[in-house]
């Protein structure tokens, strides 16, 4: 994983409002914990970190320059505005060159499964311990070829060298089941209601 360098500011005005200034003014406001220091209030350049974000994923790792003093640090949370594209918070954790972090990685399913077959994600995430220098952009899981009752779990998905995984091993990720024929479709449509039984209109004669 690439590492970048970001100049980051210390803020000393807090509350909605001290945000709203700090996003006019094209930062981000952060947050830097870990390692037992005290919570460190930055701001970040928008522009360069969501840069950072396109090409690294959630998982970013980047060397802040705080008041000319370098320190690593990896992206724990990044808070997007619901409809509107910015970023709205960011959350970071000090971290040490060579320590290991437990962090989440994207699961990516890459091939074709036979004819016949529906292929279904059940997890979209790992969780997995690496480098906090070396964390994979994401994990694959190959389908190709793969027939109808194949369950891939999270103890069989290859992970690089030096990641482990902390996702409980016997976890579904993958599930290939034979996809429904039109048959089957067209009597699940048939039966819908079944079973069901109306009440007949109530009359006059019925009342009191």
């Amino acid at each position: 994983m690439a590492e970048d360098r970001i100049d980051a500011e210390t803020r000393t005005e807090f509350g909605k409002g001290a945000a709203r200034r700090t996003r006019r003014a094209g930062r981000i406001p952060a947050v830097l914990y870990g390692h037992g220091t005290d919570p460190q209030h930055l701001s970040l350049p928008s522009r360069e970190f969501a840069r950072v974000i396109r090409e690294q994923g959630r998982n970013a790792v980047v060397t802040l320059n705080i008041a000319g003093r370098p320190q690593l640090a990896l992206t724990k949370t990044v808070v997007t505005h619901p409809i509107r594209p910015y970023i709205e918070h960011v959350d970071l954790l000090v971290v040490q060159r060579g320590e290991k972090v437990t962090v989440e990685v994207r699961v990516l399913v890459t091939g074709d499964a036979v004819p016949g077959a529906l292929v279904t994600q059940e997890l979209n995430t790992l969780e997995v311990e690496a480098d906090a220098l070396n964390i994979p952009e994401h994990v694959e899981v190959s389908v190709d070829g793969v027939q109808p009752g194949t369950q891939i779990t999270a103890g069989a998905v290859p992970l690089p060298e030096g990641a482990d995984l902390k996702t409980v091993p016997d976890a579904l990720v993958v599930h290939v089941i034979a996809a429904p024929s039109e048959a089957q479709m067209d009597s699940e449509i048939d039966t819908e209601g079944a079973g069901v039984v109306e009440e007949p209109p109530q009359t006059a004669d019925d009342e009191g």
